[in-house]
């Protein structure tokens, strides 16, 4: 059997349904270039009868996209499938996927038919779609609730009529691993063509079990896997593409089957869907989360810092993370806390590591996560209290409309004197931003930006956490105020504040070798 699986992947069909406004064609098509990059072998780019926006939308890909085949989704009904291939005609080689609902449920329930009639117009349209391509797909939708008598004689009858891909979907994520497989089992050993056919799933999350029912699948025999970035779909989603493209890499010992993704770009495509679909990732995600290779716990530190391999089954590298992520929290021991120091270009007789990591606990208690700066602070015993910080904000004004452009003035102490500055920007939080950076001359960079409620209703408190970047090094600022654009202000000031704070302890380490 041959060992490689074949990647379908649906975030612009399925994904899509799931988003409370559609893309755009634009959006569309970047999605399915960061698609073809990251190796996907089938792009589904979406139900071209539903709307004229949605032809386009397949079309323009179907233009666009060269490495990987455009698939559009049909109904059994004649008038679908003449609009996935007038859609599509644009390209070279694409897929047309048909399907019609094969369980009992929604045969009687939703279809109001016999399954001899279902039967019957799911071979008119595998036929028909065969006058458009050589490339059709057929799903039995609802297969994971569909007797297996009528399953194996729908299959088996799809492939004569030309279907060259069966795809076995678990449409409402009902079946458990054992009993998915144990389908795709029954399928190979009683459907007689079942070799003239790829058996593929479409498995969705429901039950938390989509992925587990795909790699079900494949260790059955199933030789493609329909998926989605980021697990996105309807309702509680789809199989998650990320997931079973490192599970089949990290566990190529056991499967022995591989994929042509790009392992690598998959960060990166993550976080372009997430962008463009406003949905944003849980942070504990598996693969491309934000704790995916974060360590809090002191025992995990300690082994992290002494082989990665301890409690990493891969690396944030193999997926397009630039590193692994040692959390100092009260958690964290005192191993970490040296190697941090040894980073930050500190000698072991530098500092008094039983009094730094007293100093560090207390800290870490009150605040909750500690950062570089925060441990130079420590380690010059170097106060962070309000009154005697460097910059602070006395006042905002900020403009924003339907227009281009926002407008932001700000009044700011700096040290023993006032600045006061105005920008426009793309927001008011850019434009506020743009102008704090007038006034104090900087050049700085915003990394990483992330607003969010603490508490519930009118009177909750927005809460701006954000990393800017100065010389290479990194610093972390953090506001909270009943005003968002406030709060947005307060963190930018804060991280302004550690980056002199910085200055100052350079200065002090200049100070301190002259003295050795």
């Amino acid at each position: 059997m041959n060992d490689k699986v074949i990647i379908f992947d649906t975030t612009l069909r399925d994904g899509e349904q799931a988003l409370t406004a559609s893309l755009s064609v634009n959006e569309k098509i970047q999605i399915a270039q960061a698609l073809e990059r990251l190796g996907v072998d089938i792009i589904e780019a979406g139900f071209p009868v539903s709307s004229p926006g949605d032809f386009h939308s397949v079309q323009e890909i179907a233009r666009t996209v060269k490495n990987s085949i455009v698939c559009g989704l049909s109904r059994a009904v004649e008038a679908d499938i003449k609009a996935c291939a007038d859609s599509m005609s644009v390209a070279e080689q694409f897929r047309i996927h048909t399907f019609i609902s094969t369980s009992d449920v929604h045969v009687q329930q939703k279809l109001r038919k016999g399954f001899d009639d279902v039967e019957a117009m799911a071979l008119h349209a595998i036929k028909y779609a065969r006058n458009f391509t050589d490339d059709v797909e057929f799903s039995c939708e609802d297969a994971g609730r569909t007797p297996i008598d009528n399953l194996c004689r729908m299959v088996e009858n799809a492939i004569k009529a030309g279907a060259s891909t069966i795809n076995i979907p678990d449409t409402v994520g009902y079946t458990l691993p054992n009993e998915f497989g144990g389908i795709i089992t029954q399928l190979f050993n009683r459907v007689p063509n079942i070799d003239q056919a790829v058996i593929s799933v479409h498995c969705h999350n429901d039950l938390g079990l989509a992925v587990a029912n795909s790699i079900s699948a494949v260790q059955a025999g199933a030789r493609q896997i329909e998926c989605t970035v980021n697990g996105i779909g309807e309702r509680a989603g789809n199989c998650s593409l990320e997931e079973i493209a490192m599970i089949m890499k990290t566990r190529q010992d056991l499967m022995n089957v591989h994929t042509n993704i790009n392992h690598q770009e998959i960060a990166r495509t993550s976080k372009l869907v997430s962008h463009l679909c406003n949905m944003p990732i849980q942070p504990n995600k598996a693969i491309v989360g934000s704790n995916a290779f974060s360590h809090s716990s002191g025992i995990h530190q300690d082994g992290m810092l002494k082989a990665s391999n301890t409690y990493e089954i891969m690396t944030p590298e193999s997926v397009g993370i630039s590193k692994t992520k040692l959390n100092l929290t009260s958690r964290s021991g005192r191993h970490v806390i040296k190697h941090r120091m040894g980073t930050l270009g500190y000698n072991e007789d530098d500092f008094d590591i039983e009094a730094l990591y007293e100093d560090f606990l207390k800290l870490a208690d009150k605040k909750g996560q500690v950062f570089d700066d925060d441990l130079e602070a420590l380690l010059f015993n170097i106060q962070q209290q309000d009154s005697q910080e460097h910059y602070q904000i006395l006042d905002i004004n900020v403009q924003s409309g339907s227009g281009e452009f926002a407008t932001a003035g700000v009044k700011l102490s700096v040290g023993d004197k006032i600045q006061t500055k105005s920008a426009t920007g793309n927001g008011p939080v850019d434009a506020l931003y743009q102008a704090i950076k007038k006034a104090v001359d900087e050049e700085i960079e915003v990394a990483d930006y992330k607003i969010s409620n603490k508490g519930a209703g009118e009177d909750g408190l927005g809460v701006a956490n954000l990393v800017v970047k100065w010389q290479d090094r990194n610093f972390h600022g953090y506001g909270i105020a009943t005003d968002v654009i406030e709060a947005s202000g307060q963190a930018f000031v804060s991280a302004l504040n550690a980056i002199q704070r910085a200055k100052h302890i350079a200065a002090l380490r200049e100070e301190r070798k002259a003295n050795k």
